[in-house]
Order: C-alpha cells, then sequence, then structure tokens
C-alpha cells in the first residue's frame, strides 16, 4: 500500500466544493492571471491553505483522459505550493487547446501564471489593506 506524506494530500480542505465557493471567486475576483490555454481566477481567503476549483469543460477539451490528466497535474502542483501568508481560492478554467500540452508544459504554464497571479494578489491586497483616512 501507498504511504502518504502527511500535509501533502489533496483533501478536501484543498479544494473548492461547491457552488457557493466558485460563485465566491467568479463573482469578485481580487486576481486573474491569462494565458492562451487558461485562465486563473483568485480571491483571498480565511483559511490556513490555497484551495482549488477545477472547472475542464468538454466543450474545450474532448476526452475524458485527457481532462483527467489535466486535473492530476494542476492538482499536483497546488499540492506542492507553500502556504504563505496571503492564502488564495483558485479557480483555474481550461481555455481550448489546453488537452493538447504535455504534462510539462501545463506545468510550466501553471508555474508562470501562478506566479503572475500571487503578484497581482499581492498588489490587490496591499491597497485594499490602506486605510483610506
Amino acid at each position: 500500500m501507498d504511504s502518504v506524506i502527511p500535509g501533502f494530500g489533496f483533501g478536501k480542505a484543498r479544494r473548492l466544493l461547491n457552488a457557493s465557493d466558485y460563485s465566491r471567486v467568479f463573482d469578485t475576483p481580487s486576481a486573474r492571471a491569462s494565458h492562451k490555454h487558461l485562465l486563473l481566477l483568485a480571491r483571498h481567503n480565511d483559511q490556513s491553505n490555497h484551495r482549488l476549483g477545477l472547472v475542464i469543460a468538454k466543450r474545450h477539451v474532448r476526452h475524458a483522459v485527457t481532462r483527467n490528466r489535466i486535473k492530476r497535474v494542476a492538482r499536483e502542483f497546488f499540492r506542492h505550493l507553500p502556504a504563505d501568508d496571503l492564502t488564495l481560492d483558485v479557480v483555474l478554467l481550461a481555455r481550448p487547446g489546453m488537452g493538447d500540452l504535455d504534462n510539462s508544459e501545463l506545468s510550466s504554464i501553471l508555474q508562470q501564471q501562478w506566479q503572475k497571479l500571487c503578484r497581482h494578489a499581492s498588489n490587490a491586497n496591499s491597497s485594499h489593506s490602506r486605510d483610506p483616512s
């Protein structure tokens, strides 16, 4: 039986679970990172770690095997992210052509877009945390 390193799973605490979780991110994202093959939307949360939601539409990625591979690579990427002071609820939306990427290309794009997202989120956080008076 495979042993799982404690703290490196991808349990319910690390996922967006219901429609209201997704709606919070879709309705008022505090940051976004766009790429030809994907879109990341994020909103600050008060949890101890980042939470991920995946929207991999059949319209954009036709085969179930490919959709599942994309989800697996995305979860693996997010699983290894450190818990920062700034934790985010993130929704990853697939765009057409995402299924044509191999795992290393997808991981590389996720890394680039994550860095971009964190920059935008920290800028948004610093502008919201300033006291206007």
